[in-house]
């Protein structure tokens, strides 16, 4: 049988060895079989040799291959089965270089046709040891992949591997032959029994054998380009399989093949992938996300096509942060293409329709991502026209950009870098130039500084510096008072949708801050849910919904915009004075509200907003602050009784406009736990005497002026209970106690359950209209924790 050519040099030095060995010993296999010793002793007496051999025998194991290579030529099949069994047995014991492995392989590649059924099996298993041993040697060299395709195209030419993807027998070219990673492979003649072995497995009635044949099609597909673009074809009918399983192990082999550089997608395939970006199952639309970010789209149309379909999935499924990545990677790999994409989105942002505004809509995000990706590309011409617009509106999302880049960045370089190309200003001193030419006050770290380093910091950057979060801070109050503008043009839902999206900015940036910079943005939500109410309101008026029903309605609106005014009064401590005023200015708004509602004849909302203007006068006695053009017309109605001033026209002359000085500001916040007690171990009482309520309070940034209630119901009944700060032990900050309050209404039941809450009093300048028993705090309250349940189950009177 003709010998491998890779392996027939070695081959022919191991017949030069054998035969000078052969004149001073006699072969033992020419002088007839052995019986003494049978098949496996020999392999474990060759086990036990090359132990001997790796622990330092001068022969090594290159001695011992050479022999047993040898005796595999022996005329008897017990004797070549068993040095084959003696060459895998060396190379279990012995850490034996390439050229012993390449000679093992050859061996048994020489006896793959051997006539004998056991020599057969023990060359089957020499190679395999072989195949095991080359990818063991691959993670300390890296050559180990490189010598297993080698060695395997010498037993499969391309010619088999596009007879396997053909149920019709190919007409083998004898002179053509393959180039794996550089190393010509001569040609081999075409096995028909591979015929149509992939077409047939793809079409197999058990999904496991579908399986397989998918993975094997992008295993091989790295080793020959037209072998892959058949494979393609097949693989891309298995996408419509009934089986989960085949689906996904198919795009694992397109995934393998994108990533080899061997995955072409043409114009007729595109279909496929743009409907497993939106299929039901969301670990198929991760494995073609991953594709996607991989492969070369040839045509702008192809990839305006996979642009807009994920953002249809963006729109469709809760999975923003995995699809941000792959629309940066797919901008970032077609950067001519993105950039046509930037410069139509900066018209549409520029220019917006009707005052409309589109920046809170997921497929503005989205854009924007991609046209940002091109500033990452190796397009040096295009990146240098990507307009200025794109960059000052993605600040806003710098957040979402850093994470879609997918790798750890560091975030003070890229706002200093979207800063330099708008032209705002960043650090206080003028730093040198870049490759886009000078910039006054401004980082001028460009991308391919960042770029570096992304690709070695090693270190995540979780939480954003005081610096990038007050610059998104701004560019979303900014948003705020452009909608406040053009609320009265816009559909109602546009405005809730645009605030909505600016309350989730600043949770997503309070959850990554603390401090007194974690408390103002915890602030500037509560400010935003006011504001949304009041437009709320705003468009009830105008539309004269007075006798609504429902969320909407006036009635429930006030009474939310009151509580949402109450929190940001007496859930934050240490207030400066631009701060308060701002609180201030929504009470008066509110009260105006209620003046609308009950007239101007109602005393206790006159005597509200009087309390309300005297504290705006003694925030801004001594000359430090200003009151606004609203306050100050309010003011005039006030002392004029409202004569010839229209409530309506009053309101039209608020804007809000919140601050960005926020000084020491804190949270206050509690922490109420009940002790001993849940639903499987409710605490036991007595009916009509009183139960006790084991409780512990935690407290945080409470001073000793405020006053706070523990609040229990029961049905219809309700106890305060005040609570004594004296009692709490701790600091100025951090105050708790263990305490047990006793619950006197007790209802005649077999159980009942408790809601137990803490609540604060709020300042007699709080906005709420609603009256409290004389038993409990005065004036109105705000609800410092959730309410929890306690559980009681009645037991027999001893």
């Amino acid at each position: 049988m003709e010998e491998p050519p890779l392996l027939a040099s070695t081959s022919r030095a191991t017949a030069s060895v054998a035969s000078s060995s052969s004149a001073n010993c006699p072969d033992s296999m020419d002088e007839g079989p052995s019986v003494s010793v049978p098949g496996l002793p020999f392999a474990e007496q060759l086990r036990a040799a090359g132990r001997r051999a790796s622990s330092g025998s001068p022969g090594g194991p290159e001695a011992q291959v050479q022999a047993l290579a040898s005796m595999s030529r022996g005329i008897y099949p017990l004797a070549r089965a068993e040095a084959l069994r003696g060459l895998a047995a060396v190379l279990e014991t012995a850490d034996a270089p390439g050229g012993v492995v390449e000679l093992c392989h050859g061996c048994a590649v020489g006896l793959m046709r051997d006539e004998d059924e056991g020599v057969r099996l023990a060359s089957v298993r020499l190679i395999a040891l072989c195949a095991d041993k080359l990818k063991t040697k691959e993670g300390s060299d890296g050559n180990g992949d490189n010598q297993t395709d080698i060695m395997f195209l010498q037993r499969v030419s391309e010619g088999v591997l596009l007879q396997s993807l053909s149920k019709k027998v190919i007409k083998p070219n004898t002179g053509s032959g393959s180039i794996i990673k550089g190393e010509k492979v001569p040609p081999k003649l075409i096995y028909p029994c591979t015929a149509g072995i992939f077409a047939h497995g793809i079409e197999d009635e058990f999904h496991q054998v579908r399986t397989a044949a998918c993975k094997s099609l992008g295993a091989l597909s790295k080793l020959s380009a037209q072998y892959a673009q058949k494979a393609l074809d097949l693989l891309m009918g298995m996408m419509n399989d009934d089986t989960e399983a085949v689906r996904l192990q198919t795009l694992q082999a397109l995934f393998h093949m994108a990533t080899y550089g061997c995955l072409t997608v043409q114009e007729m395939h595109m279909h496929m992938f743009l409907g497993l970006l939106v299929d039901m199952n969301a670990s198929i639309r991760d494995a073609t996300r991953k594709i996607l970010g991989l492969v070369n789209l040839p045509k702008l149309q192809m990839f305006k096509s996979a642009i807009d379909v994920l953002i249809t999935s963006l729109e469709k499924h809760q999975e923003e942060q995995e699809i941000y990545s792959v629309l940066f990677s797919v901008g970032k790999n077609h950067g001519n293409f993105s950039a046509n994409i930037a410069k139509h989105l900066a018209k549409e942002i520029s220019m917006p329709s009707d005052g409309e505004l589109i920046l809170d809509k997921p497929r503005i995000k989205a854009l924007l991502i991609v046209s940002i990706s091109v500033a990452f590309s190796d397009d040096k011409h295009n990146k240098r026209d990507i307009p200025e617009v794109i960059f000052s509106h993605a600040i806003s999302l710098l957040g979402k950009i850093s994470c879609a880049i997918g790798e750890p960045v560091d975030q003070n370089s890229l706002l200093s870098y979207f800063c330099q190309r708008t032209g705002i200003s960043f650090w206080e001193t003028k730093l040198p130039s870049t490759e886009y030419g000078e910039s006054e006050g401004c980082s001028v770290e460009t991308v391919a500084d960042i770029r570096p380093r992304i690709e070695k910091t090693g270190k995540s950057t979780k939480c954003l510096d005081e610096v990038l979060t007050m610059q998104s801070v701004k560019s979303i109050i900014e948003t705020v008072e452009r909608t406040w503008t053009i609320r009265k043009s816009c559909n109602i839902r546009d405005v809730r949708n645009i605030l909505r999206t600016c309350k989730e900015e600043l949770r997503i940036l309070a959850s990554n801050s603390s401090g007194s910079t974690g408390a103002f943005l915890s602030f500037l939500c509560e400010y935003l849910d006011a504001v949304q109410f009041i437009v709320e309101i705003l468009r009830s008026f105008q539309l004269d919904n007075s006798y609504d029903l429902g969320p909407t309605s006036p009635d429930i609106l006030l009474e939310k915009l009151d509580t949402s005014i109450r929190r940001m009064k007496c859930c934050y401590a240490g207030f400066n004075r631009e701060m308060e005023i701002q609180v201030c200015e929504f009470a008066l708004l509110a009260n105006l509200f209620g003046l609308s509602k009950v007239g101007i004849q109602s005393k206790l909302v006159l005597d509200k907003l009087h309390w309300v203007i005297n504290r705006l006068d003694c925030l801004c006695a001594d000359g430090s602050c200003e009151l606004s053009y609203f306050s100050r017309e309010i003011k005039k109605a006030f002392d004029a009784n409202f004569v010839g001033h229209d409530i309506f026209t009053l309101l039209e002359l608020f804007h809000p406009k919140p601050t960005t000085d926020y000084g020491m500001l804190k949270t206050i916040s509690v922490d109420l736990q009940i002790r001993d007690n849940d639903p499987e171990n409710p605490s036991t009482y007595v009916c009509g005497l009183p139960v006790a309520v084991s409780l512990y309070i935690s407290l945080c940034n409470i001073s000793s002026q405020d006053r706070l209630w523990l609040r229990m119901i029961v049905g219809e009944s309700i106890q305060h209970t005040f609570l004594e700060l004296s009692s709490f032990g701790g600091n100025d900050e951090v105050k708790s106690c263990s305490t047990i309050i006793p619950f006197y209404a007790t209802p005649m039941a077999c159980s009942f359950v408790l809601r137990a809450c803490l609540v604060m009093e709020c300042p007699y300048g709080s906005v709420s209209i609603r009256q409290e028993c004389n038993r409990g705090p005065s004036g109105s309250i705000i609800e410092l924790s959730d309410e929890l349940d306690v559980y009681f189950v009645c037991t027999k009177r001893r």
